[in-house]
């Protein structure tokens, strides 16, 4: 597999993953390469898991401090909360394993917006990065990297960090590059340019990410697979949200706020994002673009049906199946198929230009439009905002999408006040359930209350939040938005007392 490293001074770099981890002091900030399952070093951080679990026994302290781009996979996250080889870890996580080490406070856990991470490595906030980690379809004659699936913030973290690690993976295809776009433009302030980004296909800058191969200190021949996880059919519920999300586009264009080919489409990850790319697949529509952060499995049937012109992301999200798909035609998917670093993918200045359609989706929201994304009961992390608030801010529409209900009817989506806010009434324009949809825009507190509890409240709770909703607006001396602040949290309190948000 060396031919793929076809610099002579790297090339004589090439060692066991062992040896690269023997390389990692206790104490080190890495910046991991990875977002979404895709592109992330697979070898190095099973070696370094083995070193810190060995150093543990030994009595010895030994933790790392991980950057990443988003989530990674049980290879990476998993192994090292698994010895309890972190520290702390930023910005986006899944895995349940480290999930679990940061909710019992084992691991320190910074929550960022994915556009603001690479931003806040670049000025130096969170201290100074030791190593970066990245993986590598092939190393070029003067020593560039061509990225593999994920781009993510490689970028930074090749530029900042003192020395860097390259695992090249030829389970990677080789077809890839040129799909990347990284643009080296982006300064700090205050030389910063305008993103010269008008079109979602738009290319800018160069198909590889440069660095310096002195600061190479190690590279890691593999061949292992991303984590492909395959999603769940569709089911019911995912299917009649995503049908009034597309009769609410479809209304949109009726009335001339959109074009009929809609505008770029950006969608997070799951069951119901997949059930409204396969509604999308088999509409009429045509000429369809995306400017969003992962390429999922709809959007790939929509290139393939022509009816997905371009897409642009930092990742892939692929279950196996199309995984295998895309490695087999990566020559043909890169001709519609762009992946940039996630500081543009997830740009403001960009998301507001082209007027993107984002859909996301929740943990709950409140009668008055605020979303929380992240935390359940208020304190217990999920997986983090990732890059929702970059989008939801700054799209054209922003909507937000959940099943009215969870644990089998035990928890209502739709609450009193949210437990936490990662998204404000300011920014949410559409809530949907399986329920129906609430159109927010233009409306005062008390008309949003009103519309969201009569459209996507599950009727099991809609007269609890009805109930609510009336004692506040009678008691409250301000009719602005009215709480009644000692009962907004008596749907949270009754889970966490009796298993249910059902009140007795």
């Amino acid at each position: 597999m060396t031919d793929r490293i076809a610099n002579a001074q790297l090339r004589g770099k090439v060692m066991s993953a062992d040896e690269a981890a023997a390389l990692i002091p206790a104490g080190a900030q890495i910046g991991f390469g990875g977002f979404t399952g895709s592109g992330y070093p697979k070898e190095l951080p099973k070696a370094l898991a083995a070193r810190i679990k060995a150093a543990h026994e030994a009595g010895e302290d030994f933790t790392v401090n991980a950057f990443t781009g988003a989530s990674t996979a049980p290879e990476l996250d998993g192994v090292l909360a698994e010895v309890d080889g972190m520290g702390w870890r930023m910005p986006y996580q899944s895995d349940p394993t480290l999930r679990k080490k940061i909710n019992d406070g084992t691991i320190r856990y910074t929550d960022i917006h994915l556009s603001h991470s690479a931003q806040l490595v670049a000025e130096g906030f969170c201290g100074r990065l030791d190593f970066a980690a990245v993986e590598a379809t092939r190393i070029t004659e003067d020593g560039s990297i061509v990225p593999t699936s994920s781009v993510g913030n490689n970028k930074t973290y090749l530029d900042m960090a003192e020395k860097v690690i390259i695992e090249v993976n030829s389970w990677q295809s080789l077809e890839l590059e040129g799909m990347h776009d990284v643009w080296n433009g982006y300064l700090t302030p205050p030389n910063r340019p305008a993103i010269p980004i008008t079109n979602p296909g738009d290319r800018i800058g160069d198909a590889f990410l440069t660095l310096d191969p002195s600061k190479v200190v190690a590279v890691i021949e593999t061949e292992d697979p991303d984590r492909n996880s395959p999603f769940k059919p569709i089911d019911d519920d995912s299917r009649a949200i995503a049908g009034y999300l597309l009769d609410f586009y479809a209304n949109e264009v009726e009335h001339g706020r959109m074009p009929k080919n809609l505008l770029p489409l950006q969608s997070g990850v799951g069951n119901i994002p997949n059930a409204v790319l396969d509604g999308l697949l088999k509409s009429d529509l045509e000429n369809l673009t995306s400017y969003t952060e992962v390429i999922q499995d709809g959007m790939v049937d929509l290139i393939d049906a022509g009816k997905l012109t371009v897409a642009s992301a930092t990742a892939f999200s692929l279950s196996p199946e199309y995984a295998h798909k895309m490695n087999e035609g990566a020559e043909k998917y890169r001709r519609s198929i762009v992946l940039r670093p996630q500081e543009i993918s997830n740009h403001p200045e960009v998301i507001r230009r082209l007027g993107v359609l984002s859909c996301n989706g929740m943990i709950e929201a409140d009668i008055y439009g605020n979303v929380n994304s992240t935390h359940v009961c208020g304190t217990r992390m999920m997986n983090g905002i990732g890059g929702s608030g970059d989008f939801t801010r700054n799209a054209y529409i922003s909507a937000f999408v959940s099943p009215s209900t969870a644990k089998n009817g035990a928890i209502s989506a739709i609450v009193p006040m949210a437990s936490h806010v990662d998204h404000t009434e300011h920014d949410v324009m559409v809530i949907i359930t399986e329920q129906g949809l609430a159109d927010l825009r233009g409306l005062a507190p008390r008309q949003r209350a009103r519309k969201i509890i009569e459209n996507c409240a599950h009727p099991d709770y809609r007269a609890q939040l009805t109930e609510y909703y009336e004692a506040a607006l009678a008691s409250s001396k301000a009719k602005h938005t009215p709480h009644d602040l000692a009962h907004s949290f008596d749907f949270h309190r009754s889970f966490l007392e009796n298993g249910t948000m059902r009140l007795s």
